[in-house]
């Protein structure tokens, strides 16, 4: 314990460092900057940003912004990209909340409960939840992070081959169970899906498979266009329709009431407790992340609930638990990353692409190497989340205006 705070004391000492800029309309007088702090805010505010608009994408973000690291110090690019990553698992809440479109592909379960809040006035408690919640997980998936990376990744370095299978059969599973009226629809909808993700190149054998000789179709259909012309363009076209009118007018409204009442804090205490737990287990393992831990959070609350028909006409814990769990996600992939140098997901392998840039080979080293960077990285995660906190709650009025 006594190593892990004087761990803990070393990251912040290298989080809250200062140095030296001398500008020239000074005339030689310096000027102390707390750089990683800045970079941390720049990185929160590009990932909320990139949440909040529908189709950029977290990856697209951090591999445009990849080569403006080159010029930085290791520990503050890392922190940076971290600060994007995080950051827009927050920010993709508001949109799905607002107008029913995700920002990220993690807060596709968040707009089922949290449009129809904001459809019945109450999208400042949504929002408001949404933004405590992923700040809870993010600050509890942070501590497991610290204390307990090293034993989480045994486990998951003990999944093989089966047990991913096994994880994505229960991913689609999942779908099944959340659709709304047919069952059969449901399981059309995942066949349709997974014919989708076959366009592209053979994993194994690098064949072009379905791409019918159309070279933007060689590399296979990206997420964020399947998720922005299934969701995004459906929902423009209902909205256009006669019927829409008052789903197109809901993001002009102004945002109102924007702290949650104590009944709403007490039911979605519990979920944001659920959703941060099964978020920081299913965060370790490779392959879904955020996304698998949002739709399991929210199928677990459907499970547990009382009265299941409440979710997907406004139950706040259909808000609070899948943003808990896709922040809690979020942040515990850094586990394999920082303790092994596996990265758990595509933002995670660009990750290790920015290391790699620095001179820094990922793996159990880098802790007994370069512990500065680790743990400077680790305690930044914990400003990020408070500065998430901060930018979020006073911001949504900014965020609306730039939706419209």
């Amino acid at each position: 314990m006594g190593d892990l705070f004087s761990n803990l004391g070393l990251g912040f000492g290298v989080v809250f460092q200062f140095v030296q800029w001398t500008p020239a309309f000074l005339h030689g007088m310096s000027i102390p900057i707390p750089i990683n702090i800045l970079l941390c805010l720049i990185g929160a505010l590009v990932g909320t940003l990139v949440g909040v608009l529908p189709g950029i994408g977290t990856i697209a973000t951090v591999a445009m912004l990849l080569p403006i690291t080159f010029g930085l110090p290791p520990v503050g690019a890392l922190i940076m990209l971290a600060g994007i990553y995080y950051g827009a698992q927050y920010g993709g809440s508001t949109t799905s909340i607002l107008v029913n479109i995700p920002g990220e592909a993690g807060s596709v379960v968040t707009a089922l409960d949290g449009f129809q809040m904001a459809k019945q006035g109450r999208a400042g408690p949504a929002l408001a939840i949404a933004a405590i919640g992923s700040f809870f997980a993010g600050c509890v998936a942070t501590v497991l992070i610290a204390v307990l990376g090293a034993p989480l990744t045994k486990l998951a370095l003990a999944f093989g081959p089966a047990e991913y299978f096994s994880l994505m059969v229960l991913g689609l599973i999942f779908a099944v169970v959340l659709a709304k009226g047919s069952v059969l629809k449901a399981i059309a909808m995942i066949v349709f899906g997974l014919l989708l993700s076959m366009v592209g190149s053979d994993i194994e054998t690098g064949a072009s498979r379905m791409a019918f000789n159309i070279p933007e179709l060689a590399d296979g259909l990206g997420f964020a266009t399947v998720a922005m012309g299934l969701f995004g363009f459906a929902e423009i076209i209902r909205n256009l329709d006669a019927g829409g009118e008052s789903d197109r007018d809901l993001v002009q409204q102004k945002v109102t009431g924007l702290m949650p009442t104590k009944k709403d804090m007490i039911d979605s205490a519990p979920a944001i407790l659920r959703g941060t737990v099964l978020g920081s287990i299913l965060g370790i393992l490779p392959g879904g992340g955020a996304v698998i831990a949002s739709f399991a959070a929210y199928t677990l609350e459907k499970k547990l609930a009382k009265d299941p028909s409440r979710f997907g006409r406004g139950a706040i814990e259909g808000v609070a638990a899948p943003e808990s769990a896709n922040n809690a996600a979020a942040q515990t992939s850094f586990i394999p990353l920082l303790t092994l140098g596996i990265p758990p997901n595509a933002v995670m392998a660009l990750m290790v692409g920015a290391m790699t840039i620095h001179g820094i080979v990922p793996g159990p080293q880098v802790m007994q190497k370069q512990p500065e960077l680790v743990w400077g990285m680790i305690a930044s995660m914990w400003v990020g989340n408070l500065m998430l906190l901060v930018i979020n709650l006073p911001l949504v009025g900014i965020w609306v205006r730039l939706l419209r």
